[in-house]
């Protein structure tokens, strides 16, 4: 039996300039698709059409040039799949899995409301049983939340070993449509990858919280699960999150003091994967990566190493 071909993807949101965390993502992603010689494919997360443009796309796809990441195939942005999430929507509607909800943000970050440690909200099915006469009583468009099953859902992460999540008590039924019509990130996310063949996911840790919500909707849509890997995040010596919003040396600040070699090396030296901080090209290091030299724990990188 043939072995299934290896297909990843880097899939950024052309909202501005990638900082080093987007950079380190796609270059571990990049790393395990090359080494296994693979097929790369970009997308651009662009549900967000208020805050991105084809003008950053644009310059997302030089950055990529630059860097020495190439890619196989471009699928088309999500802005451009309303319809195609349309299917899929009614197909989980047909299952009888939708319905609608009308509870307005304040309602859902009230004190009042079950949250988790971390002050993130879980939904606790204030609309799920809502009779037909009770709806009619809102005069606003609802939001569409798809319902969960009081299950674990097991994730056999690459890089943070095993994460357990039941979606019913962690997050409650999800919203996989707003109000304005928009799709969100977990349906979106689970349809392309789907539709793209994508094999393994590549991204940062803090989206380890939404592999289980897509390994449902996986089951849901006939998708079959991709092996995931969520990185260590890069944080600043003060242990701050690199942002766009704070400009924390985006590429358009390192193009002009560093080469890609010299970025690359101190990412790669950062992240365990080579012994001295030293220039290499992203070719250089497709050939010796494993999963195994990749550092769990979130990384402090000295900004002074690239200036």
């Amino acid at each position: 039996m043939a072995e299934l071909k290896t297909v990843g993807r880097f899939a950024p949101t052309p909202s501005g300039r990638m900082h080093l965390g987007n950079v380190f993502a796609a270059l571990i992603a990049w790393l395990s698709v090359r080494s296994k010689g693979g097929e790369m494919v970009l997308r651009m997360e662009d549900l967000d059409t208020q805050r991105t443009s084809e003008e950053y796309a644009q310059i997302l796809r030089e950055d990529l040039r630059w860097l020495g990441l190439d890619y196989d195939r471009e699928t088309p942005p999500q802005s451009a799949r309303s319809a195609v999430y349309d299917r899929y929507f009614d197909k989980l509607a047909q299952m009888g899995l939708l319905y609608p909800c009308y509870c307005t943000r304040s309602q859902l970050h009230s004190v009042n409301a079950p949250h988790l440690s971390d002050g993130t909200y879980v939904y606790p099915g204030t609309c799920r049983n809502l009779t037909e006469a009770q709806r009619a009583t809102f005069h606003r468009a609802p939001a569409w939340r798809v319902r969960v099953p009081d299950r674990v859902w097991t994730v056999k992460d690459r890089v943070q070993g095993h994460y357990e999540c039941n979606l019913a008590t962690d997050c409650g039924d999800m919203v996989v449509r707003r109000a304005d019509g928009v799709y969100v990130y977990q349906l979106a996310v689970t349809v392309d990858d789907g539709e793209a063949g994508v094999t393994e996911v590549v991204r940062g840790m803090d989206l380890l919280s939404s592999a289980p919500r897509q390994m449902y909707l996986q089951e849901l849509l006939d998708f079959p699960h991709p092996a995931y890997a969520h990185v260590p995040m890069l944080l600043a010596p003060d242990g701050r999150r690199l942002s766009k919003r704070d400009k924390d040396l985006d590429l358009g600040q390192l193009r002009a003091r560093v080469t890609p070699e010299r970025l690359i090396g101190t990412l790669a030296f950062s992240a365990g994967l080579i012994e001295r901080n030293e220039p290499v090209s992203a070719r250089e290091l497709a050939g010796e990566f494993r999963w195994d030299k990749l550092r769990r724990e979130s990384i402090f990188l000295n900004f002074e190493q690239l200036i």
